[in-house]
């Protein structure tokens, strides 16, 4: 049974100019309780958990850790109460081994005129190997952070937080980015650090994780704590109508692909290297039929960035083919690429960076893939305000008007402005890289159902995903690779999400 309350936020409102984060928020955390904290994106969930690990000062409410009221001006004085959190994105220096980057910023022992200025790695390793017992982790001390799997770099950041003292611990997205089975043993962690009696928030936007690991689980929407209820007593649709406030399908629409004829796109021995010589594809070979959503599993770094931007012509390979119909595409520019006649429209990860401009409306931003066939040298903004305001309604995009800056609007309508932009060029090849990361569940499965139509049109969609879940719901094959060579194409309905993450640890099967 789980001990009495570790962590107590009362009424905490925190205001960032006119936006108000979270408004009048409560939490409670027991000492071996994992609570998750779940919603949509811009719900709160993040202001919430920087306050309690210091990051933010709350500007109403008060955090009561073992009963008693504490006030964090730093992330040094949460770790000082007890409090550690693990970001999404590692704060770790890659140059530095295991143990290094766990005692970082720790100095010698003794005290005063006796004080040891020396970093003491005898000492240092009893004590990481002590934490490794008493909560089932493991790690190799020695071991380089650049040479580590991204599950191993989760667990330095864990044990670096439990070596200063943490007994209560934050996880941001801690599963956003990791195997089955990388998965598996970061919930047997938890559940032995659960056992230990630390309180742990989890946060995350994958439902079945949710039910999984935690005991009870607070929803937020628009800054607001909806309720809290008890995993026993709930169930994923439940939660879904909570944190969007109407009930929401969780089924991903699949419809039979179209009969293969001649693939639309031949991928033949493709091989590329990056900047510094590492190889990042290696003789990657496969079809993509018309009709059909291809996904796309594998680690991230695994050669699908490159994939997709040598498919697209913005990146140059080192060897191989990319036939449309017959016809090499290799090395030509995206402009060559459409002078030949090729419809080719690629989504990608960097919506902001790559895909669209940040500080242009919806319209400038609609006519950046049309302006080249318009006549004369002006632009026709009557016209492109007509193509921007079908593609809002089309798409139900969410924005004050056609004229709004695109960075101003969220993830999710920032994507389908992306997206619905690169359809509306009626491609014949549809290539997209994580459309729905960062997006909530509403805005994901408004992606899913646009891929799903572009499918149903008999346009072949390659779809990079990071969701095994979903790649085994929306796709029709899962090809999967590591470290830029193809371990294998799937069938969704047959594999199971262990079988795809062991081909994605680069554990490829014996040829029978």
């Amino acid at each position: 049974m789980p001990g009495g309350a570790c962590i107590e936020m009362e009424h905490i409102s925190k205001r960032f100019a006119a936006v108000l984060a979270n408004d009048d928020v409560s939490l409670s955390v027991n000492r071996g309780e994992i609570v998750a904290l779940l919603g949509e994106n811009g719900s709160g969930k993040s202001t919430l958990v920087n306050m309690l690990s210091g990051i933010y000062i709350p500007d109403a409410g008060s955090i009561y850790i073992e009963g008693k009221r504490r006030f964090f001006r730093s992330p040094q004085d949460a770790i000082a109460a007890g409090i550690g959190m693990v970001h999404q994105h590692f704060k770790l220096i890659p140059v530095m081994n295991a143990w290094e980057n766990i005692c970082l910023g720790e100095r010698g022992s003794g005290s005063g005129l006796f004080k040891n200025p020396f970093i003491e790695k005898k000492r240092i390793n009893e004590k990481i190997s002590e934490i490794e017992r008493r909560f089932g982790l493991s790690v190799v001390h020695d071991k380089k952070i650049y040479d580590m799997s991204v599950g191993e770099k989760q667990t330095v950041e864990i044990l670096k937080v439990l070596y200063r003292g943490a007994s209560a611990l934050i996880l941001d997205e801690p599963t956003a980015v990791l195997t089955p089975q990388e998965t598996a043993r970061l919930f047997d962690m938890l559940r032995n650090m659960k056992d230990e009696n630390c309180a742990i928030i989890i946060i995350t936007h994958k439902l079945h994780e949710v039910m999984e690991i935690s005991d009870r689980v607070t929803v937020m929407r628009k800054g607001r704590a909806i309720g809290t209820v008890k995993i026993a007593e709930t169930s994923p649709r439940e939660l879904t109508e909570m944190m969007v406030g109407v009930s929401v399908s969780l089924e991903i629409r699949r419809e039979e692909p179209a009969p293969r004829e001649k693939p639309l796109l031949e991928i033949r021995s493709l091989s590329c290297r990056r900047n510094d010589g590492v190889r990042v594809l290696n003789g990657l070979s496969f079809d993509l039929y018309g009709g059909e959503i291809l996904g796309v599993a594998g680690i991230a770094g695994s050669g699908q960035r490159e994939l997709c931007e040598i498919i697209a012509g913005l990146l140059r390979a080192e060897e191989g083919s990319v036939l449309f119909r017959g016809e090499n595409l290799l090395g030509l520019s995206p402009r060559a690429i459409r002078d030949k006649g090729v419809s080719m429209s690629f989504v990608p990860e960097d919506r902001l960076g790559m895909g669209l401009v940040a500080g242009m409306s919806i319209i400038d931003n609609i006519l950046l893939r049309s302006y080249e066939k318009q006549p004369g040298v002006f632009v026709d903004r009557v016209n492109g305000r007509v193509l921007a305001e079908k593609i809002v309604s089309r798409y139900s995009i969410s924005t004050p008007s056609v004229q709004h800056i695109v960075r101003k609007l969220s993830g999710g309508n920032i994507q389908k402005v992306l997206l619905g932009r690169e359809i509306d060029l009626a491609p014949k090849v549809l290539i997209t890289a994580y459309p729905v990361r960062g997006l909530d569940i509403g805005a994901s499965y408004s992606i899913y159902e646009m891929l799903n139509e572009q499918k149903k049109n008999g346009v072949a969609v390659l779809y990079i995903g990071e969701d095994l879940d979903v790649l085994r719901e929306l796709c029709d094959r899962i090809l999967v690779i590591h470290a830029g060579e193809l371990m294998g194409v799937r069938d969704p309905r047959t594999s199971t999400k262990e079988d795809l993450g062991f081909l994605m640890l680069g554990h490829k099967p014996d040829a029978a």
